[in-house]
């Protein structure tokens, strides 16, 4: 049996089918009767003619419908591609076109956008809801599936931050080893799937996880597919906002051991409620809180440390086209990253690790169980996957250095650096340097046409309740953490920053709004 998120979880829900997979506040479902859905509208499809490598897009809120349906299209050996339910009807037309959809899932309350961008040939819609519901209750349970294979894909599409989406291809099994920590969080991977439904079964229970970002975001999903390929519960806030006290609500009443969050942006709002209900909720399982995605700031960490302290706040680095990568500490007020050395480097232009010590600025690399490439786009492919001495490296674009005793100095994405008058700036280094100001409550930093230096940078900020937003002593604050030319020539105050539902700063959005407020 090959090491296939479909044949996972079927072993698991025949070793234990009563044990808790997954809830939410409107659904508790077992890994029997999750399988027993899924089983239904795989049937179902099949009955559409959906088979190996069809692509169904998910265009959903968070709701149980989600992984139904993604186990539903592993289980044929199909493909669910995750679709923002943000896009407007152009937005969600490309994607539809780029992914060859064959079939979309969707919420009711989307049906106009949908009906605007579907492309001809997608050939069934389900509404989520009654719809999928009726569909479930006409449909056979019985499992009569051809045998998968861990070269099955896995397909989640990058969130378009600073550009067009693609759609990143994992085979199964390396995903499950790259991303889903081998079905064994924390310890050594499982070996066969007869080795780990044994060791599950005796456990007696799993890891349960709350993901707080939306489904369409990578990080969600492999969350939740961690908690249940480790027996545990995967914890869901339905709907398509986040609220964090509904999130801890949910985090209380089913005993979660980790909530991931997604950087400063849904850790802000976290500390807000933990402050303002503070007997409300009984946290005494929480054992962990994971960032992934975005940028965690060490001022944010130490203000849910100092609310939560027996809980262990993590500030965790990958990407959808590594899996997990390192992990952060601080020191001195200073962000050091702590990479896996079996998979993890940083190298040069021409794909030569770095030497420590030496104040170079390489890129990010991983080697061993990463993508295929791009779904559709060979040459993007090609830019970012190499092979050198007979290794393939996949290189994200994340920008580090690496400090003399071998400590990784992660600076940002190099697609969002800042190139002003020949030096560059990373994004993430300013904002991190801004949150640690009193007044900030958030910060997203752009670059900006400048006809002496090409682009100068600016900043976006959100104030904390009760602070008056002072400019100048933010720009003060800089100049104490970051060389001159870092520190934002402008800071505006404005009420909101448009982040996206995964909580990654909308950057297009940040330039357009920072250019637009420097023209009054």
């Amino acid at each position: 049996m090959a090491f296939n998120l479909a044949d996972l979880f079927e072993a698991l829900a025949d070793s234990f089918p009563d044990r808790m997979a997954l809830v939410s506040s409107a659904t508790a479902l077992t890994f029997g009767e999750l399988d027993d859905r899924a089983t239904r509208m795989a049937n179902h499809w099949a009955g559409l003619g959906v088979g190996p490598g069809d692509h169904i897009g998910l265009y959903l809120y968070n709701r149980h419908e989600y992984i139904v349906s993604m186990l539903a299209a592993y289980k044929l050996r199909a493909v669910t591609i995750n679709l923002n339910y943000r896009y407007v009807a152009e937005e969600l037309r490309y994607v539809c076109e780029n992914a060859d959809l064959v079939g979309v899932v969707y919420e009711s309350e989307l049906v106009d956008v949908v009906n605007q961008a579907m492309p001809d040939h997608v050939r069934f819609r389900i509404a989520a809801g009654q719809e999928f519901a009726a569909i479930l209750a006409g449909s056979s349970s019985k499992r009569s599936f051809d045998a998968r294979s861990d070269d099955d894909l896995f397909i989640v599409y990058t969130g378009g931050t600073t550009g067009m989406p693609r759609g990143v291809m994992w085979r199964h099994e390396d995903l499950f080893f790259a991303a889903l920590q081998g079905g064994n969080p924390g310890g050594v991977p499982f070996e066969s799937i007869e080795e780990m439904t044994a060791q599950l079964t005796k456990n007696g229970e799993g890891i349960n996880i709350h993901p707080c970002p939306p489904l369409i975001h990578g990080a969600a999903m492999l969350a939740s597919w961690i908690a249940m390929l480790n027996g545990g519960v995967a914890i869901i806030s339905e709907g398509r906002s986040f609220v964090p006290e509904e999130s801890l609500d949910l985090s209380a009443k089913y005993q979660a051991h980790t909530i991931n969050i997604v950087g400063d942006a849904m850790a802000l709002p976290l500390v807000k409620a933990l402050r303002e209900n503070p007997d409300r909720w009984d946290l005494s399982n929480l054992l962990v809180i994971a960032s992934a995605g975005a940028v965690l700031s060490g001022s944010i960490r130490e203000r849910l440390e100092a609310l939560l302290p027996h809980v262990m706040i993590m500030n965790n680095f990958g990407a959808s086209e590594t899996g997990h990568q390192g992990t952060a500490f601080y020191e001195d007020g200073k962000v050091i990253w702590i990479m896996d050395d079996r998979h993890t480097t940083v190298v040069d232009e021409n794909l030569n690790r770095i030497q420590p010590g030496s104040g170079e600025v390489g890129k990010l690399a991983r080697f061993g169980r990463i993508p295929l490439g791009y779904y559709g786009d060979k040459e993007k492919t090609a830019r970012t996957f190499f092979e050198k001495d007979g290794v393939r490296y996949v290189l994200p674009g994340d920008m580090a250095s690496i400090d003399a005793d071998g400590s990784v100095v992660f600076l940002g994405r190099g697609s969002v650096c800042i190139n002003s008058g020949g030096e560059k700036v990373y994004c993430e280094e300013v904002e991190e340097a801004l949150k640690g100001h009193p007044d900030v409550f958030d910060a997203v930093v752009v670059g900006v046409p400048d006809e002496r230096w090409g682009q100068r940078v600016e900043a976006l900020v959100t104030v904390n309740e009760g602070r008056r937003g002072d400019v100048a002593s933010m720009g003060a604050f800089c100049r104490t953490k970051l060389a001159g030319y870092k520190t934002p020539r402008a800071i505006w105050v404005v009420d909101d920053l448009n982040r996206q539902p995964s909580g990654k700063p909308d950057y297009r959005w940040a330039k357009a709004r920072a250019i637009e407020l420097g023209a009054k």
